[in-house]
């Protein structure tokens, strides 16, 4: 009688490969975990300095295949004495330690290299000291797990705010599916000729120059010397020229080797200092970037997040949704060995706080927000030192910043409704949220 077993599923692969490579790496010799964009896995081993044995090529070999199943890769055992250039893979940049696993004397390393169709930049940090020689004005991200909690509208309010303290400021509108802050900022028919559509588009091709980018918000008039720049999503076009944005929208996160500026991070990256220069050139260099970015895990999220921004305001409100999404974020910073360069960069915003219940609400949501941002923080035991902040520190990364609930807000059309924002339920509503956000983006965070 022939017993089935079941067939080896994705999350099943990657610590079975572990074990092998494990194994292997106690005999000496340094593993690097191949993993293609089908999930499938492989081991290259550094066997230029440590010798690999036949027979132990061919116990490691079967063991991969027997246990991998479907996730073995063709050839799952790789040595790169065999490769033509083993420092494309062993000398990656996207090579990451695994976390999981702490060699002794005499052990080797092991890293992993992920190699995925869309979603890498999540793993892909940019640290201060990175950041450390770069000119740029500083930026912050306001980014939901979830649409539909107020990412948009707190990006007016924010930006409003902090040009009438006289900073100049630039609002860059990523979220591309669903555009939000450039129509609360720009009326339709004072939109430049194009958007960040379009340079990203335009790029692909190194064919970008002289793209009309950034307007002045239309919609009120600022006090003091401050400055309010907008680069929308779309622009209005070329007169008597159709403007096709989705047939763009299917096209702008491809990847181009070899033409322009290649990946499509490269190119929202570059989009981001052409807007920052466009305002230089106008105008002054910008004081502050807010970039209204896109929900969900995206990929323009985690360019933003990962390598554009100084300061990441995440927001969500108290639900399972919320937990759930943050913390598959989260892990995945964890297990690409990046919490220790992200952590201190975010900030959770509770947006919608009930005003009756706010006392409550809050404590209950910040408890959620720490079980799911300890994720990030150091295991410690008595007399290690680390980054693990209580539940009651209110500056830490979970520590919520909230904004109230305004039934009147709920359906209303921004746009057509002149002076909306500075009713006084509005202010109250935001004024925490803008003090404490603004003293984060000029003191950054702790």
């Amino acid at each position: 009688m022939t017993i089935q077993t079941e067939p080896v599923r994705f999350d099943q692969a990657r610590p079975l490969a572990l074990a092998v490579a494990i194994d292997v790496a106690m005999s000496g010799v340094d593993v690097l975990v191949v993993r293609d964009i089908l999930g499938r896995l492989a081991l290259l081993l550094d066997d230029r300095s440590s010798k690999v044995s036949g027979a132990s090529q061919g116990l490691w070999a079967e063991r991969l295949t027997s246990t991998l199943g479907r996730y073995a890769a063709d050839r799952p055992l790789l040595l790169a004495s065999k490769l033509f250039q083993p420092k494309a893979f062993l000398a990656s940049p996207r090579a990451a330690a695994d976390i999981h696993y702490r060699p002794e004397p005499g052990h080797g390393s092991i890293r992993w290299l992920d190699n995925t169709v869309v979603g890498a930049d999540w793993t892909r940090v940019s640290t201060p000291e990175q950041r450390a020689g770069d000119t740029r004005t500083a930026r912050t991200a306001l980014y939901g797990f979830k649409g539909g909690v107020g990412r948009s509208t707190a990006t007016f309010m924010l930006a409003k705010h902090l040009a009438e303290q006289g900073n100049c400021v630039l609002v860059i509108d990523l979220d591309l599916e669903s555009p939000g802050a450039g129509p609360l900022l720009v009326a339709e028919d004072q939109l430049p000729k194009y958007g960040i559509i379009d340079q990203l588009v335009e790029s692909a091709l190194d064919n970008e120059a002289g793209l009309d980018l950034v307007t002045q918000a239309t919609h009120f008039q600022l006090q003091r010397n401050g400055e309010l720049w907008v680069a929308p999503a779309r622009g209005r076009g070329e007169p008597g020229s159709e403007y096709t944005y989705v047939d763009k929208l299917n096209r702008v996160y491809a990847d181009v080797p070899g033409q322009g500026q290649g990946s499509f991070a490269d190119r929202l990256e570059a989009a981001v200092r052409s807007c920052e220069d466009a305002v230089a050139r106008e105008s002054r260099r910008p004081d502050v970037v807010l970039l209204d970015s896109r929900a969900g895990i995206h990929d323009i999220a985690a360019v933003a997040i990962s390598r554009l921004c100084d300061l990441a305001l995440l927001f969500g409100s108290d639900n399972s949704q919320t937990w759930a999404g943050y913390r598959d974020l989260f892990t995945a910073w964890l297990s690409s060995g990046k919490a220790p360069e992200i952590r201190e960069k975010l900030r959770m915003v509770a947006s919608m706080v009930p005003d009756a219940e706010k006392a409550t609400y809050l404590e209950t949501f910040r408890d959620h927000a720490w079980e799911c941002f300890s994720v990030l923080y150091d295991d410690l035991v008595d007399g290690d030192t680390g980054f693990n902040p209580s539940p009651e520190d209110a500056a830490a990364p979970h520590s919520p910043i909230p904004i109230l609930f305004a039934a009147e807000l709920v359906g209303l059309d921004a746009v057509s409704t002149p002076g909306w924002d500075d009713r006084a339920f509005v202010r109250a509503a935001y004024d925490s949220f803008l003090e404490t956000t603004t003293n984060l983006m000029i003191e950054g965070p702790r």
